[in-house]
């Protein structure tokens, strides 16, 4: 369980990846016009990289703090995942709206492809929920 914990976390960071890297390359920090906060963002990253950089120690060490500590990472990870998925929502649901508007002003978050953040949250769920059974030492580590 430990290890398919790994397998979806580092599937999570690549969706991750993947939206962090559209959103800088639209400007999303310097347009001022992105509804994600840049601390929002880069706060969700840091938190995310430090726990998967913990669980690879935990996975190396077996020692069940690093297992609590990467899980205690998660929960707000997952809470500013959740604000940035509330944020994101109107951007998206505006894009057919906004069919003919002008590109350059558009959010830089109008770009993320919807199947890549349904994605990375299935992904995040399922890993928060593998970390924490794994905490638990439920199905064996």
């Amino acid at each position: 369980m430990d290890i398919a914990a790994l397998i979806t976390w580092v599937i999570t960071a690549l969706g991750g990846f993947y939206m962090l890297g559209t959103w800088l390359s639209r400007a999303g920090a310097k347009a001022g016009n992105s509804h994600l906060p840049v601390p929002v963002i880069f706060g969700h990253f840091a938190l995310a990289a430090i726990g998967l950089v913990i669980w690879i120690i935990y996975l190396i060490a077996d020692k069940d703090a690093l297992a609590w500590t990467a899980f205690g990472l998660l929960v707000p990870v997952a809470l500013l995942g959740f604000a940035m998925l509330a944020r994101w929502l109107p951007v998206h649901r505006a894009r057919s709206a906004a069919a003919g508007s002008d590109a350059e002003s558009d959010p830089a978050e109008r770009h993320f492809p919807v199947l890549v953040v349904a994605g990375h949250g299935l992904f995040a769920v399922v890993t928060v929920v593998l970390v924490l059974l794994t905490a638990l030492g439920i199905g064996g580590s």
